[in-house]
């Protein structure tokens, strides 16, 4: 999920920006700290924009910055426990799969994406279902839930875990097909 929240911060603008407009100065140096990086509460930081910041500024001594109050909008993504995704897969391995959800993957366990033994096909780079028959690899596109987000201690890196074992989850190929083992195939309507 994409949230775009209003932050107050104290900018610190360097003697080296003083040439620029205080406002293109301020977007710089927000920019440098703020975006890629991961924080507990507000998710992955992916763009600051729209900064209003304050004219007046303090001088510290032993420091040429300036530093000024600031307010400004983050756009972030954090991914909810239960939230229903729709990506690509973009890595299979021997323990599972790889779904893009944009700024960040998430693993699909080989245990959290059938209600079958997988086997991994290293040449062809797929997991395929024992008794199914159902093949996963790169490219293909699935409906997942989110299950697990952790991120580490230092703030660096933040993991999600996804399942595709519920029901209208999976492949979108194997959603469609069950649709229609359950309901019968759509009738075409008569013009």
């Amino acid at each position: 999920m994409y949230y775009v929240y209003r932050v107050q911060d104290i900018v610190r603008i360097p003697p080296e920006m003083f040439n620029l407009p205080l406002e293109k100065a301020a977007l710089r140096s927000l920019r440098e700290k703020y975006e890629g990086t991961i924080d507990k509460d507000l998710g992955l930081v992916l763009a600051v924009f729209d900064v209003k910041v304050s004219e007046e500024g303090v001088i510290i001594h032993g420091d040429g910055a300036t530093y000024h109050e600031t307010e400004f909008c983050i756009l972030a993504f954090k991914p909810l426990i239960k939230e229903v995704i729709e990506g690509e897969i973009v890595e299979i391995t021997d323990f599972g799969a790889f779904v893009s959800l944009g700024p960040l993957d998430a693993l699909a366990h080989k245990s959290q994406i059938l209600d079958d033994v997988l086997m991994y096909d290293g040449r062809r780079g797929a997991l395929i279902g024992k008794e199914t028959k159902r093949i996963l690899e790169k490219g293909d596109h699935v409906r997942a839930r989110v299950i697990a987000v952790s991120t580490s201690m230092s703030n660096k890196i933040m993991r999600i875990g996804v399942t595709m074992r519920q029901p209208f989850l999976g492949k979108l190929e194997w959603i469609k097909e069950d649709l229609e083992r359950i309901y019968g195939k759509p009738k075409e309507k008569k013009k």
